[in-house]
């Protein structure tokens, strides 16, 4: 395992430089698109919550990216690429801070697991009410496919 990890930082470089955040788990940095591997945040234009109570849960993920890069500081975000999306995206397993930025976004509430590789976060953050587990939701892949 550890030689696999080692030839593929050979000849996958890690991505590195100025971030824009697109939304609960997209940004651009360095110029390259990334998607973070293994999560799914609500849609920038998504809402959550009972109908007549709705609150703007993808503005709000987009702000805890925004809040978990500006919390890294001199640190900054580095991404190790594991694959890529059918939008161009590079599809990345990123730290902010030294801290896994995907199981961050799903253990504020932010983000649900579409991996097992988060499946803890995502449990402490259901069970705790937190971010979109506060309340009713539509999950983020449902949303987009009713919005096609």
């Amino acid at each position: 395992m550890i030689v696999a990890a080692l030839v593929i930082e050979r000849f996958v470089p890690p991505l590195d430089g100025a971030m824009r955040v697109a939304d609960g788990d997209s940004f651009e940095l360095g110029g390259t698109r990334v998607r973070l591997e293994g999560i799914d945040a609500p849609e920038l234009h998504q809402n959550c919550g009972a109908p007549g109570a709705s609150w703007p849960c993808g503005q709000r993920a987009k702000q805890a990216m925004q809040q978990a890069v500006a919390e890294a500081g001199k640190d900054g975000v580095t991404c190790r690429p594991v694959d890529g999306d059918r939008y161009g995206r590079s599809v990345s397993i990123c730290q902010a801070g030294g801290r896994d930025l995907g199981a961050l976004m799903v253990e504020q509430g932010w983000a649900v697991a579409t991996s097992f590789a988060y499946r803890g976060e995502e449990a402490a953050a259901r069970a705790a009410g937190r971010g979109i587990w506060s309340g009713p939701f539509e999950m983020p892949a449902d949303f987009r496919a009713r919005q096609r």
